[in-house]
């Protein structure tokens, strides 16, 4: 990838269809970047953003206990419960619009689950590359009221001491959502900062183009994104991949 002192500004959209998709059975997932058996030299990540997976888990079904190390974690859920454990005692389970956030740090066990028997867990897991190395693991939960992402962007996670954000990482990385009812929002960019919106469900307009359910824009060096129409949204901020 070209470092941010070659790189034009980018505004490139990457339509749903054209995802890497697996299809498990029990889950059903698209890739936004390289991950599991899908891998792509020239798509590995988004500056500091390294993975983006959009996953619908069948009921009763998920992830066993697996190890991660060195990543900021977040997880974002659409419909549907997700239950967590992990190595370090915690338990919890996050509903629609609940952010479950972890640190892996010098590393740490955790398995997700579909909490319910019935009904399906649709959520985004996103990986965003640590600011600082060898810290200790950690992890928490937030619920939000639909409210508070009603037609504008909220600041849910960040690491950037700029943006109030419940939710802090160690990367001056900034995870924002909003749900759109026939309304406009509008984010603005620091200079040669990477963007990835992704149209969770709806149809939308981002600088002008046509957006539908599954699209994501991936934007950098661009000063000022503009979104309108209905839709659930997810936007990332995020710097330059770490050297």
């Amino acid at each position: 990838m070209p470092t941010s002192l070659s790189r034009p500004p980018v505004f490139s959209v990457v339509r749903s269809a054209d995802r890497a998709h697996a299809d498990h059975g029990w889950l059903d997932t698209h890739y936004s970047f390289s991950f599991a058996d899908y891998q792509d030299p020239q798509n590995l990540n988004w500056g500091a953003l390294r993975v983006f997976n959009d996953d619908t888990i069948a009921p009763g079904t998920g992830f066993p206990l697996h190890a991660h190390r060195e990543m900021e974690i977040v997880t974002y859920v659409l419909s549907g419960e997700l239950a967590h454990r992990d190595s370090m005692g915690n338990h919890g389970v996050v509903g629609p619009g609940g952010v479950q956030f972890m640190s892996a740090g010098t590393g740490v066990r955790h398995s997700e689950f579909n909490n319910s028997a019935e009904q399906p867990l649709h959520l985004v897991q996103m990986w965003v590359l640590p600011g600082r190395l060898d810290t200790p693991p950690s992890y928490g939960q937030m619920a939000f009221e639909p409210a508070e992402r009603t037609n504008r962007w909220l600041a849910v996670v960040s690491g950037d001491p700029a943006v109030e954000a419940p939710i802090r990482i160690t990367q001056s990385a900034t995870l924002r959502v909003a749900r759109l009812e026939g309304a406009s929002a509008v984010v603005a960019f620091a200079p040669k900062r990477y963007g990835f919106l992704f149209v969770a469900e709806g149809e939308v307009e981002a600088n002008g183009e046509a957006l539908r359910a599954g699209d994501a824009v991936k934007v950098y060096d661009v000063a000022r994104l503009a979104v309108s129409g209905r839709g659930e949204l997810v936007l990332w901020d995020v710097p330059e991949m770490p050297a």
